[in-house]
């Protein structure tokens, strides 16, 4: 199964289906570009890091366990969770999760096998046989992707070891990383009070202070951008700010233990991460609408990210409007909007990204990253935010293999969309491949300030 296209919808895609890729948001492990080993097996590969396909099988009965979920690496059978997941291919029909997972099986591990449980055998002795070969490790693959630049999202804490072997090594592979503070940012986290002790170690600044976390979070955000980082990540459920005149007294309270006013802090920060995005020049980026880890007994025995995170609806104008009248004028920041809930596309996120000059509306992101996702959200943004203001296409995938298919669905998906486009009599034919190229691979790259 393939999005097909004909007519002049073939013609645009075919003149970007084989642009470098741009992937500045995602959740790769750098440690596949340092170390350079090859992936274990294909139960690993396809299965048990993709949530996906287990929230998927789970809803139809098929327990977390049996896909070597939360499974000791040595206490797991790769074989027989590939026949499980092979077994139950027929769910995926009709969902992202098909096209990607068949372009994947197809055109980069090269079986011409479809999916299932009698094929399951020979699909799997397949990618295992490719796995051990030595030219399909990480950074060839990297290479042979046509991948431009790949941007991981790492915890602010995190000492870039694997950043500094990539940036160390003889390899011309652009691997960096994106700052992702919000276990500093929002002190209902877990382990908020120890992340503090560390962070102040690590810098040594004194973060019992206000202000000593602030210079701790300045020192943090210049050692990214040392090692190549040109963002910065944040994920909240509402998209919550405010400007407090009195974040010291506030702070003083929150590390000694009384979280009253935890949510207001949190929204303060935003805001302060924003400011200093002015400052370093750090692309900020908001991803907001989602209820995490809403199956509690998953979560307690699986931890979280296990499929249970669920859209709710946001406000965005009323939230963000403390830190857009703050900094939302300075065409010097750049905030991407992200959201889960697609009801806000036409009736807010496309007229604010319309007028706030820091403003780029992210592309559809989790449930709504396919086909018609995309189609959906073209159609409802561009007619008042335009193309310009969009912040172009990333893939947000923790699964190596299947960036070359997400990239190749949105560039099918935006050849379908600017042939409409033609067919209206918006624009010629020349027009629409240019937006094809800015929508493919220029807008990512200024957005997110990758040139």
């Amino acid at each position: 199964m393939a999005l097909e296209l004909t007519g002049k919808a073939a013609e645009i895609y075919d003149g970007i289906r084989h642009a470098p890729i741009v992937s500045p948001h995602g959740h790769c492990d750098p440690a596949w570009f340092a170390e350079d080993q090859p992936f274990a097996d294909p139960a690993e590969l396809l299965v048990i890091p993709d949530h996906y396909v287990f929230r998927m099988l789970y809803s139809q009965g098929v327990p977390l366990e049996q896909l070597g979920v939360g499974v000791p690496v040595e206490d797991r059978d790769p074989r027989e969770i590939f026949r499980l997941f092979a077994k139950h291919w027929y769910l995926f029909l009709g969902t992202p999760s098909q096209l990607w997972i068949e372009y994947v099986i197809r055109e980069t591990l090269g079986s011409d096998l479809s999916l299932s449980a009698d094929t399951a055998d020979a699909v799997y002795d397949h990618i295992d046989a490719w796995l051990a070969d030595p030219a399909n490790r990480p950074r060839t693959l990297f290479d042979r992707f046509g991948i431009e630049v790949l941007a991981t999202t790492d915890a602010a804490l995190d000492p870039l070891t694997h950043h500094q072997t990539i940036k160390d090594s003889d390899w011309g592979g652009r691997v960096v990383p994106t700052f992702r503070p919000d276990a500093l940012l929002n002190p209902r986290a877990p382990g908020w009070a120890s992340d503090l002790t560390s962070l102040g170690a690590m810098t040594k600044q004194d973060t019992s202070s206000y202000h000593g976390f602030l210079a701790a979070l300045r020192e943090r955000r210049a050692a990214f951008k040392a090692r190549g980082a040109t963002a910065t990540d944040h994920a909240i459920e509402v998209p919550q700010t405010i400007w407090l005149d009195n974040p010291a007294d506030i702070y003083a309270a929150l590390v000694s233990g009384d979280m009253s006013r935890a949510d207001a802090f949190h929204g303060h920060m935003l805001i302060e991460m924003a400011q200093m995005s002015l400052d370093d020049g750090l692309v900020m980026q908001l991803h907001a609408g989602s209820r995490r880890n809403t199956n509690h007994a998953l979560f307690e025995q699986f931890g979280p990210d296990k499929g249970a995170d669920i859209p709710i609806a946001v406000d965005w104008v009323r939230s963000l409007e403390p830190l857009l009248n703050r900094v939302g004028n300075d065409p010097k920041l750049t905030l991407i909007l992200f959201t889960l809930d697609e009801t806000t596309y036409a009736r807010e996120l496309a007229p604010m990204a319309g007028h706030w000059p820091c403003l780029r509306i992210g592309p559809p992101w989790w449930f709504h990253d396919s086909a018609t996702g995309i189609a959906r959200y073209l159609d409802q943004v561009v007619e008042t935010a335009g193309y310009y203001n969009l912040a172009g296409f990333n893939d947000d995938t923790r699964a190596f293999l299947s960036i070359p298919a997400r990239h190749d669905l949105w560039r099918r998906a935006i050849s379908l969309h600017l042939a409409a486009q033609i067919e209206r009599g918006y624009f010629d034919a020349n027009t629409a491949a240019d937006l094809a190229r800015l929508l493919a691979t220029d807008l990512a790259r200024s957005t997110y300030r990758l040139d």
